[in-house]
């Protein structure tokens, strides 16, 4: 058996991993026109970048402030000035469309008796309107947001929060992620990690590898042994 198969608790990040970071934009597409692909991907960027700088300066932020704040840096860096979409965009990343394989994986897994969770950057209230949007609530144990230890990934103690809410070892998790960076983070700190490769990219030269690599959620399956 492998340590995937093995595994007590299947953990997943959200955003970009069980919910489209960029299907906010894609909401708005009419009103943003070819601008819309360039600033969903510049705001992701700044989004995460925000994330790791202010854990590094030690000037804490919660997710829905820091996604605004790049939000700003993205309007502004693509010379859109229409204020209303201050307020409408980020409205729109509280309904963020799951990804179509997320819901029946989350449901294999829970028929078969694993335990589930969420583990991510986002504040508690943006993870809840995103998994009741979803319909995933019957489907996850439990939902954990960094605001618990006041710091975002890949921070180890925002792992370690995983382990001490499920009361598993890190080895015992395995856990999902599509962003490379908290694959590491997740590796480096004892878990199980597959990295859900949606787009293709190459390994990041960071301690902590992935066990797996897949290309959408519903490869988990075979992998845990379920079908």
């Amino acid at each position: 058996m492998s340590r995937i198969s093995q595994a007590r608790a299947f953990v997943f990040d959200a955003f970009g991993t069980l919910f489209d970071v960029h299907s906010a934009a894609q909401t708005l597409a009419e009103r943003l026109g070819e601008r819309a692909p360039e600033l969903s991907r510049l705001w992701r960027d700044k989004q995460l970048e925000y994330t790791w700088l202010r854990s590094l300066m030690e000037r804490h932020a919660d997710f829905r402030t820091v996604t605004a704040d790049a939000l700003d840096y993205a309007l502004e860096a693509c010379g859109i000035e229409d204020a209303s979409l201050r307020e409408t965009l980020p409205a729109a990343y509280l309904r963020l469309d799951a990804y179509p394989e997320a819901r029946p994986t989350l449901a294999a897994l829970r028929a078969s008796g694993r335990r589930t969770a969420i583990l991510s950057n986002g504040t508690p209230d943006m993870l809840s309107a995103l998994v009741g949007f979803a319909r995933l609530d019957e489907l996850v144990d439990d939902v954990l947001s960094v605001e618990e230890v006041g710091i975002f990934k890949p921070a180890p103690r925002v792992y370690r929060l995983a382990c001490e809410r499920l009361g598993v070892d890190p080895a015992e998790i395995c856990f999902l992620s599509s962003n490379a960076w908290d694959v590491a983070g997740a590796a480096s700190f004892g878990m199980t990690v597959v990295w859900v490769n949606r787009a293709g990219a190459v390994r990041e030269r960071l301690p902590g590898a992935p066990a797996a690599e897949i290309a959408s959620l519903d490869a988990l399956l075979p992998l845990a042994e379920l079908r």
